[in-house]
């Protein structure tokens, strides 16, 4: 039996285009003679939804897009997941689904057991977990459903298991051939090697294939990297998709073939990625084309303005110089030089006046010797609203340059350096800046 695997790059609360994304893929599934196809977790909705789940007609909506797709397929079943209402009187008032939807209709509905509410999860806050597990047959093989955290039941956060439930363990029991394992895992570095390691233990030990299908995309400060693989009884994985990109393939339950490596990319390459993605992501789902960048001849600046360039190109990213009277000649050389090698457009836009303006202003005289940290502040927070201004004027996104080295201890103005709506290497300490400067450099920059 053949089986499609769609990683997809959904937005949340776009319940039409989602939709489209979702019966594109099973007409591709159609047409690839697939028995069935499947899709992320909250596919249907978008992941991460939050505190839209407490609104009516968020989920009625999502309710409907479910009932919408149900009634376009065929002979194809596929696996979505959406948000489904908790008909009982008691517990959250709503569950984490994955439907299967077959021959114009919603033939069985599995609800996630394992509700992460650590790191950057909150799901008990809206769901409630499942009471029993399920099992559905296609064409002769019998398949259990799972949901991203139900398949790390044995996995230890802090040293300790949180869990006494195996929801894997459950759809064996009663009968499955084999596992499906919706996902949202969002990207952190070696998190692919995690996910390999308990996902292939977790088949060899009862001895089924398991199918992960993972979301692909960025949803504010989460970025999701795919990498659907497919791991056979013994624990092989024999199929690994894409990263950072959607991707779909077809797995023949029949012939799964042999053990493969995958190529690993290493680190500041998988940093360099899943940094293009949020930005992309970031601005095509909030509806910005254009990008400005204070760029003041530093590792920061240039580092963040190389991933606009790569995310959205050059064209549409503008950097913008700010030099104070204490501004080195070298500052301003460096980042002209900066910019014609991206070749993004630049603006010099010097500070001496408005800055000398606001130190009458506030007393501080008009010599600058003996400058106070206040007076220092004062040039990072003329640049931030000269940034935001600009912002303001032509529509486009401030992409603050702070690491997370800087931020951690202080190392950062407030209202100046950063002001702007995307801190993109804010969870990036200084280490990494460097090594992910080198890396882009060998690449020709």
């Amino acid at each position: 039996m053949k089986i499609a695997v769609l990683q997809i790059n959904t937005i949340v609360g776009d319940f039409d285009g989602n939709s489209r994304k979702i019966l594109d893929g099973i007409a591709w599934a159609t047409a690839q003679k697939a028995g069935l196809c499947v899709f992320p977790e909250l596919a249907v909705c978008g992941y991460p939804p939050r505190d839209l789940l407490e609104k009516p007609d968020f989920v009625n909506r999502n309710m409907a897009a479910v009932e919408a797709i149900a009634q376009k397929t065929g002979d194809t079943a596929a696996v979505v997941g959406y948000a489904s209402p908790n008909e009982k009187p008691f517990g959250r008032a709503l569950y984490n689904s994955a439907g299967l939807l077959h021959r114009g209709r919603v033939a069985l509905v599995q609800h996630k057991t394992l509700l992460p509410e650590y790191d950057v999860f909150d799901e008990a806050r809206h769901f409630e977990p499942a009471a029993d597990h399920k099992v559905f047959e296609i064409k002769g093989t019998r398949f259990g459903l799972s949901m991203c955290e139900d398949i790390w039941s044995l996995f230890e956060y802090g040293g300790r298991r949180l869990y006494r439930t195996d929801p894997i363990e459950e759809v064996v029991r009663e009968g499955a051939d084999i596992v499906l394992n919706i996902s949202a895992s969002p990207f952190t570095l070696g998190k692919q090697a995690l996910r390999k390691k308990l996902v292939c233990d977790e088949a060899s030990r009862v001895g089924r294939t398991v199918i992960y299908c993972n979301l692909v995309g960025g949803n504010d400060e989460l970025v999701f990297d795919g990498r659907s693989f497919v791991v056979d009884s013994k624990g092989r994985v024999v199929h690994e998709a894409a990263c950072f990109e959607e991707d779909r393939f077809i797995v023949d339950t029949g012939n799964l073939g042999h053990e493969i490596q995958p190529v690993e990319y290493g680190d500041e390459e998988d940093v360099r990625r899943a940094l293009v993605l949020g930005l992309t992501d970031y601005m095509r789902k909030c509806g910005f084309e254009r990008a400005v960048i204070g760029i003041s001849g530093g590792i920061d600046s240039a580092v963040v303005a190389a991933l606009a360039c790569d995310a959205i190109g050059p064209d549409r990213v503008t950097g913008v110089m700010m030099p104070s009277p204490y501004s080195s000649k070298e500052s301003v050389s460096d980042s002209e030089k900066l910019m014609k090698n991206l070749g993004m457009s630049s603006s010099l836009i010097p500070i001496d006046e408005i800055y000398e303006s606001f130190r009458r202003s506030m007393g501080f005289g008009t010599t600058p010797e003996g400058i106070s940290v206040a007076e220092e502040n004062l040039q990072a927070r003329i640049r931030g609203s000269v940034l935001m201004a600009i912002s303001n004027r032509e529509d486009s996104l401030v992409i603050s340059t702070g690491n997370k080295s800087e931020i951690s201890v202080g190392y950062c103005t407030l209202y100046g350096d950063m002001a702007g709506g995307l801190a993109l290497i804010s969870d990036i300490p200084k280490t990494m800046v460097y090594s992910l400067a080198r890396h882009m450099n060998r690449g020709g920059r």
